[in-house]
């Protein structure tokens, strides 16, 4: 039995420890400290080599939300959503895009301390990491663009830039991203600049229902689960078809509930409920809502696909979640205790548990095939 061989080890090491004289406790004591130091140290530091760094446990921040601001500005979040059960989402509407700021400032250092730098899920490729899976994930994209040296594609809600990344450098075509918020802004150009590719990208600030661009000024475009967070689909969707050239092809990845989602099924709203709440979004649409706001701002629908469930011998791209349950919990009792201390702002333990929260949620979404973050919407600007 596994408890006897332990009660074992345990009575040899203390036996040991009992016959060994003063000067090698020391020894044993030093090494001991070290090795806990060293321990200690990994968890709480980045664990990135400089061109890939992320937030280490003490640099949690609220981003662009003051630190003193984070606990007040999460309340007032939370207050803008209806009842769980309701399926209400964001109950004032003209105050989504605001809302979906404040949500980025407060979560993008946990993201990507917690993550990566690429905010998305994927399918679990046989035989490949998640990150080589998250990269595929990616690339298909620039392949279905066709995208090229000397294009222009748009990125439209890039975070901080991790897709972005991996687009621009399997094309060679420039990408220009576009998030609402300004602290995502200082991170992807960081980024980009660390990791050699900003001659290649370039950052903006925006909304991306009410975009800087001239009219017919990109090759091609691409949203990676985010325009979920638009007010209405119709309107992020008519400014993509506005900055497109004739002829250019937007695909996007979207979160939407799939024909196995039953409104009237009180656990499926629930579901949905928690996944709008915990991830800044103003409601949850259906894979035919997505499809048909294409339409309606006058792209041409080529492929719709929902990529969780299109190949047979992918891993679902919720094991990602699963397998990190229980580093969950480890890393909300270390906010817990960086809080405690008052290492990190006052509200960021609150923060964190919301997403430990959320995660559970879309891990059912995507056992009961409710929910996908990546139905693939290819859509083409009319040549003419």
């Amino acid at each position: 039995m596994l408890q006897d061989r332990l009660s074992g080890v345990v009575s040899s090491l203390q036996s040991s420890w009992d016959s060994s004289s003063k000067e090698q406790r020391w020894a044993i004591g030093a090494v001991a400290g070290a090795t806990g130091c060293a321990l200690i140290a990994r968890l709480f530091s980045s664990g990135s080599s400089s061109h890939k760094r992320k937030p280490s446990t003490w640099e949690l921040t609220g981003g662009s939300i003051a630190r003193d601001s984070v606990a007040k500005e999460f309340k007032q979040y939370s207050a803008s959503y209806g009842a769980d059960g309701t399926g209400t989402g964001i109950t004032d509407r003209e105050r989504t895009v605001q809302l979906v700021d404040v949500f980025y400032s407060l979560v993008t250092d946990i993201y990507e301390w917690g993550w990566g730098q690429s905010f998305h899920f994927s399918p679990k490729l046989p035989h490949k990491s998640w990150e080589g899976s998250e990269a595929a994930h990616e690339a298909r994209i620039a392949t279905v663009l066709q995208a090229k040296p000397g294009d222009k594609i748009l990125d439209c809600g890039c975070g901080v830039g991790g897709p972005m990344r991996t687009i621009s450098a399997v094309s060679g075509a420039h990408v220009v991203g576009i998030t609402i918020n300004d602290y995502q802004v200082q991170r992807a150009v960081r980024h980009n600049q660390k990791q050699g590719l900003g001659p290649l990208t370039s950052v903006v600030r925006g909304d991306f229902t009410q975009m800087p661009f001239e009219a017919k000024s990109f090759d091609g475009a691409y949203a990676i689960e985010a325009t979920c967070h638009a007010p209405k689909l119709e309107a992020v969707y008519g400014e993509i078809f506005r900055v497109l050239k004739p002829g250019a092809t937007f695909v996007s990845y979207e979160w939407v509930s799939t024909p196995k989602y039953n409104p009237n099924n009180p656990e499926h709203v629930r579901i949905m409920d928690e996944i709008n709440f915990g991830n800044g979004l103003p409601e949850m649409r259906s894979w035919k809502d997505a499809e048909e706001a294409g339409k309606k701002v006058g792209f041409e629908l080529v492929w719709s696909i929902n990529l969780a469930t299109s190949s047979v011998v992918c891993g679902p791209w919720y094991h990602r979640l699963s397998k990190l349950t229980y580093m969950h919990h480890i890393n909300h009792c270390i906010v817990s205790f960086f809080d405690f201390l008052r290492l990190t702002p006052k509200g960021m333990k609150e923060v964190h548990m919301m997403l430990v929260r959320v995660a559970r949620s879309l891990i059912a979404g995507g056992e009961s095939d409710t929910f996908t973050p990546m139905q693939m919407l290819v859509f083409r600007k009319p040549a003419k």
